[in-house]
């Protein structure tokens, strides 16, 4: 009983959907830690601008999924997209759209080192457990300027159910056949080494705090905590960091209609190879769970927003890549299908 209780009362923090007694609309999501910065800036430009209160709750992409599931919140948010089978165990046909995309960086903790290079190869060792101290011959080989301490490594990743993990994974994956095999790619994986952290601001926090540790995390984290971070040799053969334009080049391309697309390990020239779209995940019949036309409305208004101009300008204000012009097209001309009894709710 008390389990369930403290379940109620998290859900009461998280997402409880309301609407206050002057008349006020609240919106509540849940979901990706990964984008949680960029959703945190928007809704707290949105609220005073439009009196419609936006609460989000940095949970990780399967607790924002598993919240819509449950009709807790408003919408999901989740760096993985649901594929077939999950969408057919959730309880009402659901849409899903991308916001932004943005870098998982490898960040690192050594003091005195500011910056290393990658290979997909030596990094699918490290977290296979193959590499394991930073003086090894492979990481000399790559960096050879660089004065390796002959300290463990310390592999960090994601404990709770991640879309960070899920664009990761999905990378490893491609570039190393032993990972694809032995541990291929998810939300949540068997971890062949390592120690696990919640949610990307768990992750950054343990590396910043443990001398020789490595781990995956989202950019913005990483710049946040002062976190150094290695450049990565693309699919092209070229070093990489995470820039705007790097991010960019990654997704590049034709976005198909249903928007599911992984851009990890692109064989453009300039893009970062570890990189991932966002989505957004809602319910495409907005008349449920004694929901309001109000409330539907409301909730339409806020993501038609979240891909405008507007909201997109301060995506880049925290290092994510805004959407390609034909993607706002098509999410846009997704959001127009969801209804209320039937019937479109935005013109």
């Amino acid at each position: 009983m008390k389990k369930n209780n403290l379940f109620l009362s998290l859900v009461v923090f998280f997402a409880t959907i309301t609407t206050s007694a002057f008349g006020q609309v609240s919106l509540s999501g849940a979901g990706s830690t990964f984008v949680m910065p960029f959703y945190n800036m928007a809704f707290g430009k949105y609220s005073p601008e439009t009196g419609v209160k936006v609460s989000y709750g940095g949970i990780g992409s399967g607790g924002g999924i598993n919240s819509l599931k449950d009709k807790v919140v408003d919408f999901g948010a989740s760096d993985a997209y649901l594929d077939d089978q999950m969408l057919a165990k959730m309880p009402a046909k659901v849409i899903q759209f991308p916001t932004c995309s943005g870098a998982v960086v490898m960040a690192f903790n050594l003091p005195g080192i500011t910056e290393i290079k990658l290979t997909p190869a030596v990094l699918a060792d490290i977290y296979l457990g193959k590499i394991t101290n930073w003086d090894s011959p492979l990481l000399k080989k790559l960096n050879p300027m660089v004065k390796f301490p002959n300290k463990a490594i310390t592999v960090v990743y994601r404990s709770d159910g991640s879309g960070t993990t899920n664009i990761f994974t999905n990378y490893l994956t491609k570039v190393s056949p032993e990972w694809k095999e032995k541990v291929g790619f998810s939300t949540s994986v068997k971890w062949p080494a390592g120690i696990g952290a919640k949610g990307n601001p768990g992750v950054a926090g343990t590396i910043s705090q443990t001398e020789g540790a490595i781990g995956y995390v989202g950019s913005e984290y990483a710049f946040a905590e002062k976190i150094s971070y290695a450049l990565m040799l693309n699919k092209s053969g070229k070093f990489i960091k995470p820039t705007i334009a790097s991010i960019s080049a990654a997704g590049k391309g034709v976005m198909p209609a249903d928007t599911r697309i992984m851009i990890t390990n692109s064989s453009d020239p300039a893009a970062y190879p570890i990189a991932g779209f966002t989505w957004i995940l809602l319910y495409k019949e907005q008349n449920y769970s004694n929901r309001s036309l109000k409330q539907a409305e409301a909730l339409l208004k806020l993501l038609d927003w979240m891909v405008g101009k507007d909201a997109q300008a301060i995506a880049v204000k925290v290092n994510y890549t805004p959407l390609p012009a034909s993607v706002v097209l098509l999410d846009k001309k997704i959001l127009r299908t969801v209804t209320y009894n039937g019937r479109p709710i935005l013109k």
